[in-house]
């Protein structure tokens, strides 16, 4: 008997210190989570301008419109403690354009005009990984963020020119890569543990040589959980994109400027 009553003792005694050892952690705002994963879709419309030298003189269709374009895009957040993070973000755009431009390429005094369809193909990779800091521990809470992102630009370029009365076809694969530095900033806050409004910009900057220029994106949106792990997330989103390149893979200089706006419906699932 006292054999037993030595052994709960002992367990007590074990679960007291243990308790005590391990930290515990608060809750945090009813705007945050501790870990959330999204996936859905942007649907944007988008416009498109690609400005590419090429041995017959420089490509600049101006600004082109086209339908709306789909694409997947993925987020995660993760909360360490309390009011520090991670967040994730990844999404690509890719988009093929095919059309006549009249008076496309100018070549010093002499002018070359597109005769036949000029294509251009054009996809766009973006990912980026951040650390935050939150403040606040209310229903609202203002995040502030460093981190680094990865774009990749690619464009192919098929076309028919006329040149003194004689047509010339070329075709021309372009494709650079990066690495940046980018800030952010985002506001949550909590309706209700299950509805949620939320507003975040970040931005990416890169000078020098190489694929350089800037990235931005803008998005407002709002959050429902109609179960308590399970929702969904309504948004609409600008990303304005201007980069520039020297391609070592063909020696040319080119600008690819795409702007895109529109809803992101996504379906969150967090912890």
């Amino acid at each position: 008997m006292s054999s037993t009553r030595s052994c709960a003792l002992a367990t007590l005694a074990g679960a007291g210190l243990l308790s005590v050892s391990l930290p515990v952690l608060a809750e945090p705002s009813p705007a945050l989570d501790r870990f959330s994963l999204s996936v859905g879709a942007f649907s944007a419309d988008p416009t498109f301008n690609a400005t590419v030298n090429t041995p017959y003189g420089r490509l600049d269709p101006g600004d082109i419109k086209g339908g709306n374009v789909t694409m997947p895009r993925i987020t995660a957040d993760i909360l360490i403690g309390d009011s520090q993070g991670l967040s994730l973000d990844y999404y690509r755009f890719k988009r093929d354009y095919g059309t006549g431009f009249a008076n496309s390429f100018a070549v010093g005094p002499f002018g070359v005009t597109a005769l036949g369809n000029v294509n251009l193909s054009t996809k766009l990779e973006f990912g980026k990984l951040a650390y935050k800091y939150w403040i606040g521990s209310g229903n609202t809470v203002l995040g502030l963020g460093v981190g680094v992102a990865y774009y990749r630009a690619s464009l192919d370029t098929n076309a028919i020119a006329g040149l003194n009365g004689a047509n010339v076809t070329f075709s021309q694969s372009d494709s650079d890569d990066a690495y940046a530095p980018l800030l952010e900033i985002g506001v949550r806050h909590a309706l209700t543990p299950d509805l949620r409004l939320f507003a975040d910009a970040s931005g990416v900057r890169k000078g020098g040589s190489g694929l350089h220029g800037h990235i931005y994106n803008a998005a407002l949106g709002i959050e429902w959980f109609p179960v308590k792990n399970v929702g969904v997330v309504l948004s609409y989103g600008v990303t304005e994109i201007d980069l520039r390149s020297d391609f070592g893979s063909s020696g040319t200089t080119g600008q690819l400027k795409v702007r895109l706006q529109g809803p992101t419906a996504s379906l969150k699932a967090r912890f």
